[in-house]
């Protein structure tokens, strides 16, 4: 599985490192449980649980601040 797409986290705009950080996030999650079937069993309890979806908006605002400092903040 491959975490970093292109193995690069430079991207042409906010917009496009913004949709970078999801993907790192996603993939991440992926990583820590491989098991679709469980993910998806899941999936229903988890968009219930305001403090899961604040820990995965946490995670991608991490994502995303990595990524704009590596794009200079796309100066």
């Amino acid at each position: 599985m491959e975490l970093i797409p292109g193995n690069s986290l430079i991207t042409a705009s906010p917009e496009d490192g913004r949709a970078l950080a999801v993907l790192i996030a996603r993939n991440t999650i992926h990583a820590i449980q491989p098991d679709v079937e469980v993910l998806r069993r899941n999936r229903g309890e988890d968009a219930a649980d305001p403090d899961g979806r604040a820990v995965a908006a946490h995670m991608i605002s991490i994502e995303f601040a990595t990524i704009a400092a590596a794009n200079n903040y796309w100066r």
